[in-house]
């Protein structure tokens, strides 16, 4: 029953996200009059709405008076840095019509996005729209910033003089290991249109001269040459021909004994462990024509294949883990 109704909390939580009720609450407490004219809800609704978020743990009330649990006042209040509801604004917009239609995706092996009803790819629809593109690129930090902080904390930057994020959205991974390693040189290389988004959020975070943006389109154009390419959330949206010629350009790119990093929701070996993992493979299935997630196994094969001497896992935060490649 928790399961089969998982969605009612689901739509609870994405709700409150998208009526700011986490970051009205990170203010100061309210009581139950003073939310329900702050965010907008009917009298009817609000005692239950905002007691439902009680119940789940994502808000607390004491005397009457309702304030953020401290994981939701930490990670959606937009106006924290610490925020990563981008990418449940993304699930309340796109992925929860979409996934209504899982049941025809797996019977057919097509996308049920917005190709469904007749419209462009997802990459082609987002990067002809600035602002759904900016609201997609706020989705991917909010989904890979725990991670671009464990990569920071975790790797052995101190061995290298340059990075470039590869894909690199908004930045943050980029962000994350330049201000965690003041030594490096970091860059961020994604497709022309990317480049103000990324210089804003670089000016954000004080880092305007410390990392630097280089557009390009990685099936067309040569990867940076430097010490450590990283691709996170990447090969997950392609057929694994293109997983691999992907790693191949990274190869190339790289010189000996430089370090490739795939980060992504990597699936336990025993693809018994990591739902998240296993479920955002059915959501490539949902948004693509052939993208697919994979074990830390199949990742190091695949890097293998392509030429890279040595190979390791290591989880990083949640369902996401790395693979390392050294050339």
């Amino acid at each position: 029953m928790q399961i089969g109704l998982g969605f009612w909390a689901s739509k609870v939580l994405l709700s409150a996200v998208e009526m700011g009720v986490f970051t009205e609450l990170a203010q100061h407490p309210e009581p139950l009059e003073a939310v329900t004219g702050r965010v907008g809800l009917h009298p009817r609704s609000a005692r239950d709405f905002l007691d439902a978020l009680v119940a789940l743990g994502l808000l607390e009330r004491k005397d009457g008076v309702y304030s953020n649990a401290p994981a939701t006042d930490t990670f959606l209040d937009k106006k924290k840095p610490s925020y990563i509801g981008g990418i449940l604004e993304m699930a309340n917009q796109r992925l929860y019509v979409h996934w209504s239609h899982l049941t025809e995706g797996l019977r057919t092996g097509m996308p049920q996005n917005e190709v469904r009803g007749g419209g462009q790819p997802l990459f082609e629809t987002l990067y002809a729209d600035p602002a759904r593109l900016k609201g997609f690129l706020k989705a991917m930090t909010g989904i890979s910033h725990g991670s671009a902080l464990a990569i920071a904390a975790k790797f052995p930057f101190k061995n290298y003089k340059t990075v470039c994020d590869v894909g690199t959205a908004q930045g943050d991974t980029a962000a994350q290991i330049a201000l965690a390693h003041p030594h490096l040189q970091v860059f961020g290389f994604d497709l022309p249109e990317v480049g103000p988004i990324f210089e804003e959020y670089a000016a954000q975070l004080g880092l305007n001269g410390r990392i630097s943006f280089k557009p390009g389109n990685f099936f067309e154009d040569p990867l940076p040459n430097v010490d450590v390419i990283v691709m996170g959330h990447i090969l997950h949206d392609w057929d694994l021909a293109t997983k691999k010629a992907l790693m191949r350009k990274a190869y190339d790119a790289l010189p000996s004994g430089g370090a490739y990093i795939v980060y992504e929701a990597i699936i336990d070996d025993d693809r018994r462990k990591n739902a998240f993992g296993l479920m955002m493979s059915l959501n490539m299935l949902i948004e693509s024509y052939g993208g697919f997630d994979y074990t830390g196994a199949d990742c190091q094969t695949w890097m293998r294949d392509v030429g890279f001497k040595e190979t390791r896992v290591e989880h990083l935060v949640g369902p996401d883990s790395m693979v390392v490649g050294i050339k």
